[in-house]
């Protein structure tokens, strides 16, 4: 199985064109559930797992993969549904979050898809996961589910969001005026990660869900003011996005005469050099492996200044 990721590294041209490619995966019944490959290291049959003291009830343990102890998360658990019953028919997804690895359980690992950010849709409300779903899109009549995988995780291990005191006495924003900081983000919990350590710096916040939301906002502020930065210090924005991605956000802002003196900070749980190199191709001022409070408020503080 782990055969199905063997392209990766082709798949990187996709980056920066709007454009995406799901891993397609089952937990217990009949839904298909996406994972976009950049977060995919590795999916191998599921092996051996080992019962650890205190464990959190949504880890089944622990796996030894190529020389590092890796957490199991039971998905269907973890989302509010019934474990996962059958091991040795299962599959591990391994995936890297935030500067961490972690395995993902699943049931079954069907194929890869390509698709466009701008069919990937927010979730529509009322339906039974719609608090651990980030977005939907249609793959031939069916509605594919891609999880809040930042919100599972937060759940397990909350991440702390306070910034030092050495960070944010060393930031003064008292001449920043009625300036706001701009976040997009399509996942509630990294929004309001990155809202309550940036709340330290002292300014308004203001919040979009997706890059496009994002966009048509900043216009608007541009329209209002002549220029969008008399009103925005910094947009910090997350790069997979439904509708937009950030990169694409990105190079819209730049090119667009009112916009493009507007200061943006790419932060994303994704990692690798193609990042680097799309922060310089798309004319974003700075990339961030979120989430890190104090990094992430000593970048803004950075370009409120610039």
């Amino acid at each position: 199985m782990s055969g199905i990721l063997d392209s990766v590294n082709q798949r990187t041209q996709l980056v920066g064109q709007n454009r995406l490619e799901l891993l397609l995966f089952k937990l217990n019944g009949r839904q298909r559930f996406g994972i976009n490959v950049f977060k995919v290291r590795e999916v191998l049959q599921c092996p051996p797992l080992t019962s650890m003291p205190k464990l959190n009830p949504l880890v089944r343990g622990v796996a030894h993969i190529r020389g590092q102890t890796i957490s199991v998360i039971d998905l269907s658990l973890a989302t509010g549904g019934k474990e996962i019953i059958d091991l040795s028919a299962a599959f591990i997804v391994i995936a890297e979050y935030n500067r961490s690895v972690q395995g993902f359980l699943v049931g079954a690992v069907e194929r890869i898809i390509n698709t466009n950010w701008d069919a990937i849709m927010p979730p529509p409300k009322g339906t039974g996961r719609a608090s651990y779903l980030t977005a939907v899109t249609e793959v031939e009549d069916e509605l594919i589910e891609i999880l809040d995988v930042e919100k599972i995780l937060n759940e397990i291990s909350p991440l702390g969001t306070d910034v030092s005191e050495d960070v944010t006495s060393s930031i003064d924003t008292s001449d920043m005026g009625e300036k706001i900081i701009f976040i997009a983000d399509d996942s509630s919990v990294a929004r309001n990660q990155v809202k309550k350590s940036l709340t330290a710096l002292g300014l308004e916040i203001e919040m979009a869900k997706n890059g496009l939301e994002a966009l048509n906002r900043l216009k608007e502020i541009a329209e209002a003011t002549g220029d969008v930065t008399d009103k925005v210090g910094v947009l910090v924005s997350d790069i997979e996005m439904p509708e937009m991605d950030g990169y694409t956000l990105t190079a819209e802002i730049k090119n667009t005469p009112e916009l493009k003196n507007l200061h943006v900070v790419l932060h994303t749980s994704l990692s690798g050099v193609f990042n680097q190199a799309m922060v310089q191709k798309v004319g974003a001022d700075d990339f961030i492996a979120k989430f890190h409070p104090d990094e992430l408020a000593t970048a803004v503080g950075k370009w409120l200044k610039a």
